[in-house]
């Protein structure tokens, strides 16, 4: 069955996976595009362009309004990128409530919302959230909040996504290919993650699936430990980098709270997903280095 797609952060990193994503699997997607260039390429790939960007709700509420789902990806990179994320909701979730039919919002939030785990955490266990995205979880609450006998609300919690060159893993291959990989702390911590093709596929779905509603963690269980991932994409070079250790307070000089979110220790599990019949094509960044490596090149390249 063809389904009504709006989805953001189309030209972003998460989001192009779920466009992709969801074209082949056949639905009609709309998408806003901050700038006409931006636009033309959504059209050439066979969705429906929109000149618009999260702050503009009048330029793509009529879409919404005409959309069986609307999937959330994007997040304005920008001090005022909570509020703007919040506009988002507050605009979104009246109309969709209106529709007077079925209709899904699916949002997206992250793992870092959880803060260090003590033992394996699933979608029951409490939030610590770094302070990068404590923001994110009034947002959660109010996504699940809003679902009715006809809205179908969903939150993502995706972990550190890599593939496609892109990201944080993206980041460090860059570092990796310049010489020099820092890293926070002792490298021991734990960073759940997921390919951002396995991602996408977990996106369609739970836009597929009628009855998948409230919190659903999506990662790829691979428990790796960040020292291992950095030592896997340095010992694949013919010029090992340096790794150099950054003690938490020089990050946080750095890099704000980003350098606490980098230091989190979190192993994290998706079963909620998984008992939708999810089941990620790659488990583990340290052990797909080439590939991750190739698909960074290629995308400089293009």
């Amino acid at each position: 069955m063809s389904l009504r797609v709006f989805l953001t952060g189309a030209t972003g990193y998460i989001g192009a996976a779920v466009l992709d994503a969801a074209l082949k699997a056949g639905h009609q997607v709309s998408a806003i595009a901050r700038d006409p260039e931006k636009v033309d390429r959504l059209n050439a790939m066979g969705a429906t362009g929109i000149l618009a960007e999260l702050a503009t709700p009048k330029r793509y509420l009529d879409a919404v309004g005409r959309a069986d789902i609307v999937i959330h990806t994007a997040l304005e990179d920008s001090p005022r990128g909570p509020q703007v994320d919040r506009t988002f909701l507050d605009q979104v979730i009246p109309v969709l409530s209106a529709a007077g039919r079925p209709a899904v919002l699916i949002y997206t939030s992250g793992i870092w919302v959880i803060g260090n785990t003590s033992a394996p955490a699933d979608e029951t266990t409490g939030l610590d959230p770094a302070a990068i995205s404590a923001w994110r979880v009034p947002h959660e609450q109010l996504v699940l909040d809003a679902a009715t006998s006809t809205l179908r609300t969903v939150v993502v919690r995706p972990g550190i996504v890599y593939g496609d060159g892109r990201g944080i893993i993206g980041d460090i291959l860059k570092d990796a290919l310049n010489g020099l990989i820092r890293v926070v702390g002792s490298g021991q911590n734990h960073w759940p993650a997921v390919y951002d093709r396995d991602l996408a596929d977990a996106y369609v779905r739970l836009a597929q699936s009628p009855d998948a509603s409230g919190v659903y963690h999506v990662t790829d269980e691979g428990d790796e430990r960040l020292i291992d991932i950095v030592d896997a994409i340095a010992g694949s070079l013919s010029h090992r980098p340096d790794v150099r250790h950054v003690g938490l307070q020089e990050a946080r000089a750095q890099m704000g709270p980003y350098a606490d979110a980098l230091a989190l220790d979190q192993v994290v599990r998706s079963p909620r997903i998984r008992a939708l019949g999810w089941t990620p094509t790659l488990r583990s960044v340290a052990g797909n280095v080439s590939r991750l490596f190739e698909e960074y090149r290629s995308a400089r390249r293009s």
